[in-house]
């Protein structure tokens, strides 16, 4: 698959690259979103330049490794003898050429086996001066990444020229991804795999998105089939409860009070493990338009990830019948199912892209003026605040419905406990067979 996008964080690295500065950067992000591709397109054209690809292996090992791959820029170093990273990092200060860039990526193995290294790492940068020598380090754990360069304290603190975050990648470059597949493929493409361009790539061989799911996801023997345990492990102290909350989220329980039921636990002890899901973007909390985000009892959770959200959905509960795709009845079950989940995606994808255009767009719900219980896909205010949009969104609808559905709207608008803030509202419907995101 093509390099797509990153353009930002490409310009931002190049620019590090060249200044005549000693320089240090990090980099990070969830897996499989891209850094390691991100990061040999920056360095694939440069001259005096070490890659080095970190495992889980002893620290005597990994030092070892790392030397011969300098020695292949630096041959002195197959001579010598080094056994802590101290000496290592003296080392190549000493014999590296001007301008010389070492790239460690997946640091916080490296760290895990040497607790000392961000303190050895710290020392080097602040003698760089104007060698123009720099370090970058890179790694998958959000939770470890951010730690060494954001924690006051740390001894990577405040030295990072860069910090870069490599997010996933919008919808619009999945049809740059998939240049051949129509509009309801690549939202269920999306629908199961998210913005992750690794994901994309094990898709890409597949006729559809549903022969890629069976391969990769729903097979015992698929790449994907156990990706949220590592996924998870990377991020969270505690993998089992970390995945029990996005289990009963995903399942339908929404209520801090329905979650915590389910799992049979005070709604107290949910608070840290939900705020850091929250934090790493696994999960979001919902409120209707207007309501305090830190309003409890409005709030909904849901898993945001698509990929996640859609292996707790349907990969999970079904891991003792994961043929179920060739039973027909289970077949009709699924594609039921999925179409209801589609739908949602396919809210959130245009909530996504209204954002950019009008302030607080959001759902809402809850008892109109009229008394009677009303729900809304969308509802935002414009930025000048006179104009209130309210909105509705479909997976396919003919000229009739969407009729139909904007005077239902009309009326329901009428009745918004807020309609009398605004001068104007706008009744839109947002139907996915007619509209790119």
């Amino acid at each position: 698959m093509e390099f797509l996008n990153r353009i930002e964080e490409k310009a931002r690295l190049d620019a590090l690259l060249d200044s005549p500065r000693g320089e240090f950067a990090c980099v990070y992000g969830r897996r499989r979103c891209g850094k390691t591709r991100l990061l040999r397109e920056v360095i694939s054209k440069r001259e005096n330049v070490v890659y080095f690809l970190a495992d889980q292996s002893e620290k005597s090992l990994q030092i070892s490794r790392l030397k011969d791959e300098v020695a292949m820029q630096i041959p002195v170093f197959l001579d010598l003898e080094i056994k802590d990273w101290g000496k290592f990092f003296d080392l190549w200060r000493m014999y590296a050429p001007k301008g010389s860039v070492l790239v460690l990526d997946e640091f916080p193995y490296l760290v895990r086996m040497a607790p000392e290294l961000p303190s050895v790492i710290q020392r080097t940068v602040d003698v760089f001066g104007d060698t123009g020598n720099k370090i970058i380090i890179c790694g998958s754990s959000q939770r470890m990444m951010q730690g060494f360069v954001l924690s006051a304290g740390e001894p990577l603190y405040g030295r990072a020229r860069e910090i870069i975050k490599v997010e996933p990648l919008e919808f619009k470059w999945l049809k740059s991804a998939f240049p051949n597949r129509q509009k309801r493929e690549l939202l269920s493409l999306w629908a199961v795999y998210g913005g992750v361009p690794r994901y994309w790539e094990l898709a890409e061989s597949d006729a559809n998105w549903i022969e890629s799911v069976k391969r990769n996801i729903f097979n015992p023997l698929g790449v994907l089939h156990d990706e949220p345990q590592f996924l998870l492990m990377d991020e969270v102290g505690d993998f089992a409860k970390a995945s029990s909350l996005l289990s009963v989220i995903g399942g339908g329980a929404n209520r801090i009070s329905e979650i915590a039921s389910k799992l049979d636990r005070k709604a107290t002890e949910l608070s840290h493990p939900l705020k850091r899901l929250l934090d790493l973007g696994f999960i979001e909390k919902d409120v209707p338009f207007g309501a305090d985000i830190e309003n409890g009892k409005k709030s909904l959770y849901r898993v945001a990830d698509p990929f996640l959200n859609f292996w707790y959905k349907f990969a999970l509960p079904n891991r003792s019948r994961l043929e179920f795709l060739e039973d027909a009845d289970s077949a009709r079950e699924f594609n039921h199912k999925f179409d209801v989940y589609l739908g949602d995606v396919w809210e959130r994808l245009v909530r996504s892209r209204l954002a950019k255009e009008w302030r607080m767009v959001s759902r809402w719900w809850g008892t109109g003026t009229n008394r009677q219980k009303m729900e809304i896909d969308i509802v935002g205010e414009s930025f000048d605040g006179k104009t209130l949009l309210v909105g509705e969104v479909k997976l396919s609808a003919n000229e009739l419905e969407v009729e139909r559905i904007k005077r239902d709207l009309m009326t329901k608008a009428e009745a918004l406990p807020f309609r009398s803030k605004y001068d104007s509202f706008q009744v839109e419907v947002y139907v996915a067979d007619e509209m790119d995101v």
